[in-house]
C-alpha cells in the first residue's frame, strides 16, 4: 500500500477513475492521503445493482433504496461544482424519476460530456405513461456522447422540435419503444452528430428520409410503421456515412440512397412468411394477399446505393427479398468480405447472381447452410442436379470460407464438397462447431466419420486447407475418445 500511496496524485486519480464510484469512495478509509482523492475523480460510475444487490431481494426494502439515494446525493454534494467528464448511471430498482432527473441536472450543470443512463421505471414510478428526461438535457452545450437505455420506453418526442445539442457527436438509444417524433426533424437537432444508434424504431409516417451530412456510423433497427406495416418509401441522404446497420420491414421504394463513401453495411430487410409465399407464388393471390410484395424489386435501388462497400452482410430475409432483383443487381466492385445468414425457411435464389457480381471477393462467412430449396438456387448449391453445376462459383475469386454453426448434417457435408469442387481460388475452408448449438458431432461414431471426411477433403484438394474448428471442450472429449 505504501508504494501505491507514493504514486503521483494524477496517477492515483486515474486509477480511481477506472473503479465503480462506490469502490472509489471506499478508498477514502485507507489513509489521510486517500481521504479526498475520490472527490477529484471526474468520472462517476454509479450502479444501483452493485449497491442494493437486487438479486438478494434488498431492492424491495424502502430503507435500502433510500440509503442508495443518500449515497448518490452525498457523492454529488461532496464533489461540489468541480468539473465532471463522464457520468454513468444504472438505476433500475424503483428510484423515483424526479430523483434521477435531479442527479442528471447536477452533472449537466457541471459540464458533463459523456452521459450514459440505464433506467427502468414502472407505472407506479411515473405519473405519465412514460418517463420524461429533464428539459436541461435537450439543451446541453457540453454533451458530446449520450447513451440512453430503458427496459420500457425512451421519450424524446416532447422536446423533439425544440432540442438542440450542438456538440453531440454520438447518440445511442436502446429501448423497447422510442418516441422521437419524425426522424426528419429529429436528426437536424444534432448538427455535429457522427454516430447514431436507435433500436426498436417505429416510423410515424410511411415516407421516411434519413438525412445528415455529418453522420459516419448509423444503426437503425426499425419495426416499420404502426402495427407492423411496411413503409411506403425510405431514403438515405448521408454522403459521408462509413458504416450502416439497417434492420427494417421492406419499403415499397428507396427513391434516394446517397451513401457513396459507405465501407461496411449490415442489411436485414424483414419479411413475413405470408410475404415470402407471395414472392414465390406471385400468381396465387388469396384473400389475405399482401400487395406490397409487388414493389419489393425496388430494393435494387438500395443495393445500387451501397455498391461501393468493402464489407457486406445479409440476413436470410434479405437474401429472399433480393430474389426479386437478381437480373438487376449492381456489381460490387470493392466488396472483399461477404456475410450470409441462412435459415431453413428462406431461399438462396439470389446467391448465384450475388457471387457473379463480386469480382474482388476474398472471404465469405456463412452463418448456417440450411436454406429453402428451389430450382432458382441455381448452381450455388447442389440441392438440385443441373447441367451448369458450379458456373457462378467458378467466376468467384473467394479464397476463404468460414461456416459458422456447423452441425455436420449430410446436406452440409455435400455443400462443403460442392464449394471445394467449384471455387477455383479457395485456399481455406473452416467449419466452426459451436457448443451452444445442436450438432451430430456429439455422437462419437459420427464425429469420427466427419473427421475422416475432412481428412479426405484435404487429400483431394491439396491447395485448400479444410479445417473442423471445435471448442477446447469438444477437442478434449474427442481426444479422450480417440477420434482426433
Amino acid at each position: 500500500m505504501d508504494r501505491l500511496t507514493s504514486l503521483p496524485v494524477e496517477l492515483l486519480c486515474h486509477i480511481l477513475s477506472l473503479l465503480p464510484t462506490k469502490s472509489a469512495v471506499v478508498t477514502s478509509t485507507l489513509s489521510k492521503r486517500w481521504l479526498n482523492l475520490w472527490k477529484l475523480n471526474p468520472n462517476l460510475d454509479i450502479d444501483d445493482s452493485v449497491f442494493i444487490h437486487a438479486e438478494d431481494g434488498k431492492a424491495k426494502r424502502e430503507d435500502i433504496r433510500q440509503s442508495f439515494v443518500g449515497f448518490v446525493d452525498r457523492v454529488l454534494a461532496m464533489q461540489g461544482d468541480s468539473p465532471i467528464t463522464s457520468f454513468s448511471l444504472k438505476c433500475i430498482t424503483g428510484i423515483h424519476p424526479d430523483t434521477v432527473n435531479r442527479w442528471i441536472c447536477n452533472v449537466l450543470k457541471r459540464g458533463v460530456s459523456d452521459l450514459s443512463l440505464f433506467t427502468d421505471f414502472t407505472c407506479e414510478d411515473t405519473e405519465d405513461d412514460s418517463y420524461q428526461l429533464p428539459r436541461e438535457l435537450f439543451f446541453s452545450s457540453t454533451l458530446v456522447k449520450l447513451k440512453l437505455r430503458s427496459e420500457h420506453c425512451v421519450d424524446w418526442w416532447w422536446h423533439a422540435k425544440s432540442s438542440s445539442l450542438t456538440m453531440l457527436k454520438s447518440l445511442d438509444i436502446d429501448s423497447d419503444l422510442i418516441f422521437c417524433g419524425e426522424i426528419e426533424e429529429f436528426i437536424p437537432s444534432f448538427p455535429a452528430l457522427e454516430e447514431l444508434r436507435m433500436a426498436s424504431m417505429e416510423w410515424l409516417e410511411p415516407d421516411v428520409t434519413v438525412s445528415s451530412a455529418t453522420l459516419r456510423r448509423l444503426t437503425l433497427h426499425g419495426t416499420g410503421c404502426e402495427e407492423f406495416v411496411n413503409p411506403t418509401s425510405v431514403s438515405f441522404d448521408a454522403p459521408n456515412l462509413l458504416v450502416l446497420s439497417y434492420f427494417d420491414l421492406v419499403a415499397e421504394d428507396y427513391p434516394l440512397v446517397n451513401m457513396n463513401k459507405l465501407v461496411h453495411a449490415v442489411i436485414n430487410l424483414i419479411v413475413t412468411d405470408k410475404q415470402v409465399k407471395r414472392l414465390r407464388e406471385p400468381n396465387n393471390e388469396d384473400d389475405d394477399g399482401d400487395d406490397v410484395v409487388v414493389h419489393f424489386g425496388n430494393v435494387v435501388k438500395l443495393m445500387n446505393g451501397i455498391q461501393n462497400v468493402q464489407i457486406l452482410s445479409f440476413t436470410a430475409d434479405t437474401l429472399e427479398v433480393l430474389s426479386q432483383c437478381c437480373d438487376t443487381l449492381p456489381v460490387f466492385n470493392n466488396l472483399k468480405f461477404l456475410g450470409i445468414t441462412s435459415e431453413e425457411g428462406r431461399g438462396w435464389q439470389a446467391m448465384p447472381a450475388l457471387l457473379k457480381n463480386c469480382p474482388r471477393l476474398e472471404t465469405i462467412i456463412l452463418r448456417g447452410l440450411s436454406h429453402y430449396v428451389t430450382d432458382k438456387c441455381g448452381d450455388a448449391c447442389p440441392c438440385i442436379s443441373r447441367e451448369d453445376k458450379g458456373s457462378s462459383l467458378r467466376s468467384c475469386p473467394v479464397n476463404r470460407i468460414e461456416i459458422q454453426g456447423f452441425r455436420a448434417t449430410m446436406k452440409e457435408m455435400t455443400l462443403i464438397k460442392h464449394f471445394l469442387d467449384y471455387f477455383p481460388s479457395l485456399k481455406r475452408l473452416d467449419a466452426v462447431v459451436e457448443d451452444n448449438e445442436p450438432t451430430q458431432l456429439r455422437n462419437p461414431e459420427l464425429s469420427k466419420c466427419v473427421t475422416e471426411m475432412f481428412g479426405l477433403y484435404n487429400k483431394l484438394h491439396p491447395s485448400c486447407s479444410v479445417e473442423l474448428m471445435v471448442s477446447p471442450f469438444l477437442q478434449k472429449k474427442w481426444r479422450e475418445q480417440g477420434h482426433i
